[in-house]
């Protein structure tokens, strides 16, 4: 870890303190009338970190959490908690990663670098996607297309705010949640919605 992460995963706890006294607007959205999608969420194939294809469809009959990531940001340490999440609930839930560099230049490694990193430090072993584009323009990657245009999944519009955005799709393949990355993974809210 260079000294910046160090200090940022140090200062992680008191972020997500005032993240939490300070709730916005946008935190948590939930499919207000649970509207299924009208283009499939299974329809789609991500590429795997190591390169190889995943057809979405495999994760049918499980919750899916899809988290868009960087190695040099505040919430970095967010790894820890998805990680956790993963685990305790791996029985009924996948959760991907989706390195991007996206904001401030925060994931400036490649897709080996981002796989080493985060197996060194914080002992990854869920899915983790190539790096890609989540933010809405020409180069986006298909799922936060889809996870970002209610002509797609019925009803979310909302793009990552951040690193560390969440959003949570159901065993039916339906967007259940979002969650802004001032909502930790192992929060009320999100390991609500995990079991519910």
């Amino acid at each position: 870890m260079t000294f910046r992460q160090i200090v940022l995963k140090a200062v992680y706890p008191l972020l997500m303190l005032f993240a939490k006294n300070r709730k916005q607007a946008i935190s948590v959205q939930n499919n207000p009338s649970q509207t299924m999608p009208p283009v499939s969420f299974y329809s789609m194939n991500i590429t795997a970190n190591d390169g190889t294809a995943v057809s979405l469809a495999a994760f049918s009959g499980k919750k899916i959490l899809i988290c868009n990531t960087a190695s040099d940001c505040g919430y970095t340490a967010q790894y820890a908690d998805l990680e956790t999440l993963y685990r305790q609930y791996g029985d009924t839930l996948v959760v991907i990663g989706f390195p991007a560099n996206d904001f401030k230049g925060q994931e400036p490694l490649d897709d080996a670098g981002i796989a080493q990193f985060c197996q060194l430090h914080f002992g990854v072993s869920f899915p983790l996607a190539q790096k890609s584009q989540v933010v809405k323009g020409p180069g986006q990657h298909p799922v936060f297309k889809w996870l970002t245009d209610p002509k797609q999944n019925g009803w979310c519009s909302q793009e990552p705010t951040w690193n560390f955005c969440k959003y949570l799709i159901s065993e039916t393949g339906m967007l259940e949640a979002f969650f802004a990355q001032n909502v930790s993974p192992l929060s009320d809210e999100v390991i609500g919605a995990v079991v519910k």
